[in-house]
């Protein structure tokens, strides 16, 4: 059994690495081409209504995917009343948002999102769809079968995207591509899943699931609105153009962090859903996922920040150049992110829906006072309080953690400090060496080689276990493709 998870966890890792990758990879490509062509405007009129798709997308969604995976036997009958449940709150949510379009609209004084909102909304009912489906393939680990169906869907959608950019569409050009993306991949997850709905409409398991998943819903919108928050003020105190160099830097930014945390959502809950009996066991594994996702992520999100003004100058262009010193700001949070996300699963699967839910919700009201209080000093000063709410606040999932797990602070510390430190140390000297290149494409060519270069270093002179046990883990890949 322990061979079977094991074996189950490495290859969701390595087929939710290959999506990330794919995803990203592609987005990072056809991104650069499109913000090339789009006006700073064009994504600040997307970047507005953002925060209503998604609030309203959680609220289909209603925390019955994590409930399922928790589950230890679900039937049928669940799937069947998550599906109905989910398309009825879908169909509603878009009604009452395409009713308030006008609404939304003049809230940020821009009368041409009425029918930006209208369609754009329509990803909720697409997404209600294949809600059940995606829990099914979730719970069962069938992370080589949702990987394939979000690969596919991302490549026909930037397609899609980039055909409209060249041809001079504007911001119809993001909406659509996102349009395509979720109604595509949810109809290849009915493609891939043994699962179907039945017409039998019995809302019981429902009814059941809610004293947890109400809380996850609760715990999911506050999410939306806290990585919303800032695109939300800025689009009612700051103008278009100000909000599209924000969400240009938050884009990127959450590119590479979803590299990691995209990878680790596809297989944490359910593996420690799968060891919740073994106490010792589930904390070896937690420790383990969190070492892994502090190696990776400091290291990416730090040396992505490091390159930040190469890379937007460079790729997307000089009239981008303000969002990379936002970008540099926010990779430092989004380095953080993954580690959250390794402790929030934990949580989840062990059934502190209301822990989860506290503390978002904490989180949101420190980040809204924080936001409307500075405000007035400019968006600079915004985000720097948004990097430091999100960064410390990582120390507040592990007290919880700690809690129910007895994962001691000393121990957390140990698994995460020596990554960073590294890592810092890693991009502070490759920065100084390079700062006297003039040339942007040879300092960012040199800087990545360097940095690699030099973790990769340190990481074999200082023996890291996981370091090892990754290499060992890629040789055997290789020499069985070669064999």
């Amino acid at each position: 059994m322990a061979e079977t998870l094991k074996d189950k966890t490495t290859r969701g890792l390595l087929w939710g690495g290959m999506n990330n990758v794919v995803q990203q990879g592609l987005g990072l490509l056809i991104g650069i081409i499109v913000a090339r062509r789009l006006a700073r405007e064009d994504y600040g009129m997307v970047a507005m209504i953002a925060v209503f798709s998604l609030v309203a997308t959680a609220l289909q969604d209603s925390g019955f995917k994590s409930a399922l995976a928790n589950l230890r036997t679900p039937q049928h009958r669940d799937y069947n009343s998550v599906f109905w449940f989910n398309v009825t709150v879908g169909i509603g949510c878009y009604a009452v948002l395409f009713l308030a379009a006008p609404l939304i609209a003049s809230f940020y004084s821009t009368p041409e999102l009425v029918t930006l909102c209208r369609v754009a909304f329509l990803s909720i009912i697409f997404s209600a769809l294949g809600t059940a489906q995606s829990a099914y393939l979730f719970r069962n680990l069938k992370v080589k079968e949702q990987a394939k169906c979000n690969m596919t869907a991302t490549i026909v959608s930037n397609l899609v995207g980039l055909t409209m950019a060249l041809t001079g569409c504007g911001y119809w050009a993001l909406a659509t591509q996102s349009l395509v993306y979720i109604g595509l991949n949810s109809a290849l997850l009915w493609g891939v899943s043994d699962w179907r709905p039945s017409l039998s409409l019995d809302f019981g398991p429902v009814r059941q699931m809610f004293g947890f998943s109400w809380k996850m819903l609760a715990t999911t919108i506050l999410e939306r609105i806290n990585t919303s928050i800032m695109n939300v003020l800025l689009g009612k105190f700051f103008t278009k153009t100000e909000v599209g160099d924000y969400n240009q830097a938050y884009q990127w930014s959450s590119k590479v962090c979803y590299l990691m945390q995209g990878t680790l959502a596809q297989v944490a809950q359910p593996v420690f859903t799968n060891v919740a009996d073994e106490r010792e066991r589930q904390l070896r594994i937690l420790r383990k996922l969190v070492r892994f996702t502090a190696f990776i992520s400091f290291p990416l999100l730090f040396g992505f920040g490091m390159v930040a003004r190469e890379f937007i100058v460079l790729t997307i262009g000089e009239k981008w150049h303000v969002s990379s010193a936002y970008l540099q700001l926010l990779c430092i949070s989004s380095a953080f992110i993954p580690i959250c996300s390794v402790l929030t699963n934990l949580l989840i699967s062990k059934g502190h829906s209301g822990t989860y839910f506290k503390l978002t919700l904490g989180q949101c009201v420190l980040l809204i006072a924080a936001m409307l209080a500075l405000y007035p000093y400019g968006i600079g000063t915004m985000v720097v309080a948004y990097v430091v709410i999100y960064s410390l606040w990582t120390f507040a999932w592990h007290f919880f953690v700690r809690r129910f797990t007895g994962y001691t602070l000393t121990s957390f510390l140990k698994d995460i400090v020596p990554f960073c430190a590294i890592a810092l140390a890693v991009m502070a000297a490759t920065w100084f060496l390079t700062a006297g290149m003039e040339s942007l494409y040879l300092r960012l060519a040199a800087r990545i080689v360097l940095a690699v270069g030099l973790y990769y270093g340190a990481m074999s002179l200082l023996r890291v276990r996981i370091f090892d046990e990754c290499i060992t883990f890629i040789t055997s890949k290789l020499n069985k493709l070669n064999g």
